[in-house]
C-alpha cells in the first residue's frame, strides 16, 4: 500500500508541530519520496538525530507503506 504525499506531510507536521515540510514524489509511484524538513527542534542536533526525529513522526509507515525517503533536514537560521 502506497502513501500519499499529503499523508507524509501531515504525519511529519503532527510529530514536529513547527516543521516546514516539502515532500516530492521522486518517480511517480507513491513509494519513493524526497522530503525537506525545517524545524527549530533540530537546533543543536546531529543530522542522524534530526533524521531519527522525522522517522519517529512517520512511525511504522517508514519501511512499510513508505518504502524510500530521501531526507534533508535543517534547523532555521
Amino acid at each position: 500500500m502506497a502513501m500519499e504525499q499529503a499523508d507524509i506531510e501531515r504525519l511529519i507536521k503532527e510529530g514536529i508541530p513547527d516543521a516546514k515540510v516539502q515532500v516530492t514524489d521522486l518517480v511517480g509511484d507513491k513509494d519513493h519520496y524526497a522530503a525537506v524538513v525545517i524545524s527549530s527542534e533540530f537546533t543543536g542536533k546531529t543530522k542522524l538525530q534530526q533524521h531519527q526525529i522525522v522517522y519517529k513522526a512517520l512511525g511504522s509507515n517508514m519501511g512499510g507503506a513508505l518504502h524510500a525517503l530521501q531526507l534533508t533536514t535543517y534547523a532555521p537560521k
